[in-house]
């Protein structure tokens, strides 16, 4: 399903509210570190999920911090959006930094085939035949051994 212009729109606003919440009007120390990287809310505003990254503060900590000052952030983000009815908000980690750092431990990983100059076909040029033929010489002599 794609996402409709107002709903963008609503995610934005959502997420520079939050963040300015978060940035000017909190004091709790496992909140000053924070990043908000995605606001999505619900079509009909009832509920809006965060997500957030969180940096020199250990995870359960700042997701302990969000929920603890819940209604204190959505007290003030009903005061900010000026909607009828404030969306109750569901805080998550991103899972970005995750995915990233698992991108990045596979291009670390990469095998040196891939350095290594290839054909028109993509077959390895200089001297894989003989790696070839040798593991095929010995695959010959376990079979029949």
């Amino acid at each position: 399903m794609t996402e409709s212009q107002q709903s963008r729109k609503n995610n934005e606003t959502v997420k520079e509210a939050l963040a300015a919440i978060l940035m000017f009007e909190m004091a709790d120390p496992r909140l000053q570190t924070l990043t908000i990287s995605g606001v999505v809310v619900s079509t009909d505003r009832s509920v809006a999920r965060v997500y957030v990254l969180a940096d020199r503060v250990d995870d359960r900590q700042a997701i302990d911090g969000l929920e603890a000052a819940s209604g204190r952030i959505r007290s003030l983000l009903g005061k900010r959006l000026g909607w009828r009815a404030t969306p109750k908000l569901r805080f998550f980690l991103d899972p970005m930094m995750d995915h990233a750092a698992r991108i990045e431990s596979v291009l670390r990983d990469a095998p040196t085939t891939i350095d290594t100059e290839k054909d028109a076909d993509g077959y390895p040029l200089d001297g894989a035949e003989e790696l070839f033929v040798g593991e095929a010489g010995s695959q010959e002599d376990d079979i029949n051994a």
